[in-house]
């Protein structure tokens, strides 16, 4: 039957589709550049803090692109704001290649970094605004999915062609093939109108984002991606002295995270996103426990442990936004994501000085050496349980708080 109506068909399927390709982008971009960087640094005579600002980049221009996004998303529209990221993938990948110099290194990983920042802002509520009840939840943990399987696929890339012998610049070609998949699978398509008018409205968003509970959501974001990434990004330091493999230990999380999200709508289908939240978060605490006290091989059972803990942190914090909190619309989403990034980057020098403290600690205690280190390391995690033991306790009142409350008017 011919379609009579003026309105653009939305190819739901294909627009999700560009939307994990624009995430494996992210992905690869975080790991592939990971895998080089001893590369770089050795053939362009740069400092390990020139790398780590080069680093910084990646990190400032996602939250900044994420935070604008969601301000004109129902303004520009979702459409717009990947061609943007399109535009920034694409250059920021050339100027890597093609800069040889820090200072064009520093501009092409911010250009990268925006176009991750936008994949969020727009990817996020075209998700939450062409699915709806348990199917949004289930696409929304399939989309974040696509970090963590594309880390884990990006590092082995990069470490074969690294072993192959094939330079850096080969290696972030690869970073393109993805990118040119999402432009074509976006190209020509119409994206979905919010569900709900007040979503598309700045000051409804801005009303529903001052109410108690998105801004109780905050802080839990807060918390919950500093348990996700913190450990993350210190555990091979930590662990290299413990009988265990980082790397393996770093596949082992981001492969088991990939699977829990892709079976995620079921899991809260049958928990409801507040159940999951806090099942997370008691197993995130034992991971980084167990992390904290045993060495070789039980490092990889805590390894699984923290992994199912943290893998439906990300995704369903947006995916609760969409759900719970509908009139704060994409920028709430956005704003959310942003808390996240932005906790990250500020508890990483945090982190670094509880290190720091126990290694000096460890030293007046007489260690030396690898038991200096894994003992320094230990201890570090020790305190980072507290992250995760603060969410038991937020997630609990949230579980009541939702349970509670008036439920709200469906949206058809």
């Amino acid at each position: 039957m011919e379609n009579t109506t003026s309105a653009p068909k939305i190819n739901s399927q294909r627009l999700f589709y560009g939307s994990c390709f624009a995430l494996i982008t992210t992905a690869f971009s975080f790991s592939i550049r990971a895998g080089i960087l001893p590369q770089l640094g050795e053939e362009l005579s740069l400092s390990a803090e020139q790398l780590g600002f080069i680093n910084s980049m990646w990190f400032l221009g996602f939250p900044i692109s994420m935070v604008i996004g969601g301000l004109i998303y129902h303004t520009v529209g979702g459409k717009r704001i990947m061609q943007f990221a399109f535009f920034a993938h694409a250059v920021g990948i050339i100027m890597t290649i093609y800069s040889g110099s820090y200072i064009g290194l520093l501009i092409s990983t911010l250009l990268i970094g925006l176009g991750n920042g936008c994949t969020e802002a727009a990817c996020n509520p075209m998700i939450a605004d062409a699915y709806q009840g348990n199917r949004m939840s289930k696409m929304m943990n399939r989309f974040h999915m696509w970090f963590p399987g594309g880390i884990v696929i990006g590092s082995l890339i990069s470490k074969f062609m690294t072993d192959a012998g094939l330079g850096w610049e080969t290696q972030i070609w690869v970073i393109l093939i993805p990118t040119l998949i999402y432009a074509y699978l976006y190209f020509g398509q119409a994206w979905p109108k919010a569900k709900i008018e007040e979503a598309a409205s700045i000051g409804s968003n801005l009303k529903a984002m001052f109410s108690p509970l998105f801004i109780f959501m905050m802080a839990c974001m807060a918390l919950t991606a500093i348990t996700e990434f913190g450990p993350q990004q210190w555990v091979g330091l930590i662990l290299a002295k413990s009988g265990a493999q980082p790397m393996l230990i770093l596949a082992l999380v981001t492969g088991l995270m990939a699977v829990a999200r892709y079976f995620g709508g079921v899991v809260v289908g049958k928990f409801d996103q507040t159940g999951v939240l806090l099942g997370s978060s008691i197993l995130a605490t034992l991971g980084i426990y167990l992390f904290s006290t045993q060495t070789g091989g039980m490092a990889y059972v805590a390894a699984v442990i923290f992994a199912l803990g943290i893998a439906y942190f990300w995704p369903n914090m947006i995916g609760f936004t969409a759900a719970k909190i509908p009139k704060s619309g994409a920028l709430g989403m956005s704003i959310i994501g942003a808390v996240g990034m932005f906790s990250t980057s500020i508890f990483q020098p945090i982190i670094g000085k509880w290190i720091d403290t126990d290694k000096a600690e460890a030293a007046s205690m007489g260690l030396t050496g690898d038991e200096l280190e894994l003992v320094a390391g230990q201890e570090t995690l020790g305190t980072m349980v507290i992250f995760p033991a603060i969410l038991i306790v937020l997630f609990t009142i949230l579980w009541f708080w939702i349970k509670n409350r008036k439920a709200e008017p469906v949206v058809a």
